[in-house]
């Protein structure tokens, strides 16, 4: 499982599930999936997220075995 801190970051930075889809040209519903989980952002979109938030990739993104 791949887990995320989106919803964290978003909260640091005082940004709506709009704002970040904005600023990574998806829908709010889609980062709303991605933050419960009920779907994995292609690499190339996690890339973006993490990039949206100036942070590596790896602070936004972690693999977790089950």
């Amino acid at each position: 499982m791949i887990e995320n801190r989106i919803k964290v970051l978003r909260a640091e930075r005082d940004w709506t599930q709009a704002d970040l889809a904005s600023k990574v040209h998806i829908s709010r519903q889609a980062v709303i999936s991605i933050e419960k989980y009920k779907y994995t952002p292609s690499l190339e979109l996690a890339f973006k997220i993490a990039d949206a938030f100036g942070v590596p990739i790896n602070e936004v993104f972690e693999y977790k075995e089950d």
